[in-house]
């Protein structure tokens, strides 16, 4: 086992306090602190005593992934676990399926799009599959909204605007009549799109003046007049409309699958996801936004609940997800733990400082560091008086 030193990533949405706060470090930073990444993407990947991991697995694979992994994921790591800090809100963005990021990656391969290109969409041939698990309060839109539960949205803010709309929207036609109406929104001229946010600002203001009856609708507006607010006239803001809100506290979760439209809009939290950067926006960025790739591969069905329900034993909490490139467990240590695996794994401390041993070897890990277990290595004895910890294998 060794020191894993995460890669930063500065991008503006990022925030300034919430990792360097995490890591004990100077707050606020000089720059914002969005991401880091805690594996071996060859984008940015994390290093060890200098090197970076996705060399050292490429120069012995079956020892750093062990036969079955290596075997089953072409001598690759398959997850990329990231502390990730919110300061404002993510691009409203989609993932590619595993199918469509081969296609889209051969496709951009052979357009001779280079890999830094602002106008690149596929920068691995991997899907994205992904589990945030909060660390503090944290808000996130993900998935459509039920259409039921959108349209009485619509009746409550008394938008006439919106009326112009209702004609494409049925409930028994639900994936469809989302399709069509995202699809109008994101390629509406200027002017009207201009016209439709006026109206639907002034009466998002209205309802929560008025002090509207549905807390869950002045929630929800409250965001969208605060998402307009630092991104004036974006189309996002329309789209933003239709997804599922949610409030999450510490040791919450979602997983998002292919094909699910969202954006985390503040907070701190833990993710891991297969080991891709590939992302199709639909607004709320400066950031090049390909609308038919976008809407190629968006999944228009509704998605009524994206919270994953951790199975609680003792003090391991696990988040149960349907993909087999990860799993990932949030643990307290108060004491003692012994931590199993048949594969590689990823230990990231979160609060507090643990120490891990194997055999005569240990490792001190404070909040914000991260250690890496090779396949190779047996049993990890972890101890604490207090701290909580992530582990992420496959």
């Amino acid at each position: 086992m060794e020191l894993l030193e995460g890669t930063l990533r500065a991008y503006p949405w990022g925030s300034r306090t919430l990792i360097p706060e995490l890591r004990g470090h100077e707050s606020p930073s000089g720059r914002p602190e969005a991401e880091l990444w805690f594996g071996a993407h060859p984008g940015a990947p994390s290093t060890i005593n200098g090197t970076a991991l996705d060399q050292l697995i490429e120069q012995n694979p079956q020892q750093m992934l062990g036969e079955r992994v290596a075997r089953e994921f072409d001598g690759q790591l398959p997850f990329l676990m990231k502390i990730l800090a919110a300061g404002a809100p993510l691009s409203l963005q989609a993932h590619p399926s595993l199918e469509q990021a081969k296609d889209g990656y051969s496709r951009e391969n052979n357009a001779s799009i280079a890999f830094n290109a602002p106008n690149r969409n596929y920068r691995d041939a991997n899907h994205k599959p992904e589990l945030i698990v909060a660390l503090t309060d944290f808000i996130a839109m993900a998935g459509f909204r039920p259409l039921k539960r959108t349209l009485e949205l619509f009746d409550a803010i008394d938008c006439h605007e919106l009326d112009h709309y209702l004609s494409m929207l049925s409930v028994d036609t639900e994936e469809e009549s989302l399709r069509a109406l995202f699809t109008t929104w994101i390629t509406i001229p200027v002017g009207k799109r201009h016209e439709l946010l006026d109206a639907l600002l002034a009466s998002a203001h209205r309802y929560i003046d008025g002090g509207g009856a549905d807390a869950e609708f002045r929630f929800i507006l409250s965001h969208i007049i605060e998402l307009h607010d630092r991104y004036p006239g974006d189309v996002g803001v329309l789209g933003a409309l239709l997804l599922n809100f949610y409030e999450l506290k510490p040791g919450d979760g979602i997983f998002l699958d292919a094909g699910n439209l969202h954006a985390y809009i503040s907070g701190l939290g833990v993710e891991i996801m297969a080991n891709s950067d590939n992302v199709l926006r639909g607004g709320l960025t400066s950031k090049h936004v390909d609308v038919p790739e976008l809407v190629r591969v968006l999944n228009f069905k509704s998605l009524s609940n994206a919270v994953v329900d951790s199975v609680t034993d003792g003090n391991i909490h696990h988040y149960p997800v349907p993909v087999s490139e990860f799993t990932m467990d949030r643990v307290r240590v108060d004491g003692t733990h012994t931590a199993e695996h048949d594969g590689p794994m990823i230990i990231l401390c979160t609060d507090g400082a643990v120490t891990l041993t194997h055999g005569d070897q240990s490792i001190d890990l404070s909040a914000g560091h991260a250690a890496w277990i090779p396949a190779e290595d047996g049993v990890i004895g972890l101890t604490s008086d207090s701290a909580e910890v992530f582990i992420a294998t496959v």
